[in-house]
């Protein structure tokens, strides 16, 4: 089976999965060089499947999340600016046959993610 890159978000201080939520994803290359690939809108529960297949190898990635965006569409009040706008998440995968998971708990002002399998 080939190996794919997926994403669970958590609202906080709703107490449920962030639908609707815009990821976009990059691959960071030599010399700062940024790849943008195709993102996802989290569905229903807050999840998504951002790679598969051929379009997911080993390297380097950038996830970034636009919060503040998510928590205006929600209905939820968001400051001005916002202390979270947009969440970058950078991280690496040395063998892309294997499932990467990164769950990102999120609230107005904080966050927190590990890798997940």
């Amino acid at each position: 089976m080939a190996g794919q890159l997926t994403t669970h978000v958590l609202d906080l201080v709703l107490g449920k999965g962030a639908a609707g939520l815009d990821v976009s994803v990059e691959r960071l290359g030599e010399g700062g060089s940024r790849t943008r690939l195709p993102g996802a809108t989290l569905d229903a529960g807050g999840r998504g499947v951002l790679l598969t297949g051929s379009d997911f190898t080993p390297g380097h990635y950038e996830l970034t999340f636009a919060v503040a965006d998510y928590h205006r569409a929600t209905g939820q009040a968001v400051a001005d600016p916002p202390f979270l706008d947009q969440i970058p998440i950078r991280f690496g995968v040395a063998d892309a046959s294997l499932h990467c998971h990164v769950p990102l708990l999120i609230s107005h002002y904080g966050y927190s993610t590990y890798r997940g399998g």
